[in-house]
């Protein structure tokens, strides 16, 4: 909750960047100064209450069931094999990684969603509309009774696949870099986690961004009033995002993205490291 906090104006910043569907040139900084332009400071923290919420199912979900994944993986292996090895090797973490991902993903897809409309409403009110929604309770309500209960999951396929190629380069990146610098001799503290959360910030962004903008613009829309939809499928928003704007737009927001993943793993994995020391936890 703290690293959501902390660094939703980047995900809004980055969120409004891969909503700009034409190929105008825009960039971040651009965006963010528009934002409190148009829409005040607290602009700039619009969908704040829907990210509290969906962290409170995805993390925990994702980071204890990726322990609990390697470990079952772990002890199979080497039940199977005679030598005893004391890690997994990276493919499988990442594997296990991505699994994890996935499994907390379907469970906070709502909460995604309403996080991502919310986040897209400052548009409207920049315009002089009225937003879609006046919270999180009214959206959520409001989407159920227009698009069903199943509604609230719209865009839950692109988001697994977000989610699986995220945690496949955070949890798995962040676990072998962190052991590796220790194998290096720099002891397990902030140094060793810092250095780890910047090589999985990197490793996430770069497999995750294509179908980060493929979610965004799936949970986004909403049925004209003759029931048509923009985008079939997460594959029919990939091809007509890349045959209207080129392959470069499956990355629009990158930066920003990669400036709040660094931030955001930074502030997650220090203080979760040093929670668990607090808690009597072993290290992550």
């Amino acid at each position: 909750m703290v690293a959501e906090s902390t660094t939703f104006p980047i995900d809004i910043t980055k969120t409004r960047l891969q909503l700009h569907a034409s190929s105008a040139a825009t960039n971040a900084f651009k965006v963010a100064i528009n934002i409190v332009r148009n829409e005040g400071f607290l602009g700039l923290y619009q969908g704040l209450s829907p990210a509290i919420i969906r962290h409170l199912f995805y993390t925990p979900i994702r980071i204890v069931g990726y322990e609990h994944l390697r470990n079952a993986v772990l002890v199979a292996q080497n039940q199977r094999s005679d030598a005893v090895s004391g890690s997994l090797s990276l493919s499988s973490k990442a594997l296990v990684g991505g699994l994890s991902g996935v499994i907390a993903q379907v469970v906070a897809s709502p909460a995604d969603l309403v996080k991502v409309r919310m986040q897209a409403d400052g548009r409207l009110i920049c315009q002089g509309l009225q937003p879609r929604y006046s919270g999180p309770v009214d959206a959520f309500s409001k989407i159920i009774s227009t698009e069903g209960f199943f509604g609230l999951w719209k865009g839950v396929v692109p988001n697994m696949q977000r989610a699986f190629l995220v945690n496949m380069g955070e949890l798995a990146c962040y676990d072998h870099a962190k052991h590796f610098v220790i194998r290096n001799e720099i002891a397990d503290n902030i140094y060793a986690h810092t250095l780890a959360s910047i090589m999985s910030g990197l490793a996430a962004t770069t497999l995750s961004c294509p179908a980060d903008v493929v979610k965004t613009r799936m949970m986004n829309q909403a049925a004209s009033e003759d029931g048509k939809l923009m985008y079939r499928n997460s594959c029919d928003c990939l091809v007509k995002t890349v045959r209207l704007e080129g392959p470069k737009a499956l990355w629009k927001g990158f930066f920003p993205t990669w400036a709040r993943l660094g931030p955001w793993q930074f502030m997650f994995w220090v203080s979760y490291e040093k929670f668990r020391q607090i808690a009597g936890l072993s290290s992550f």
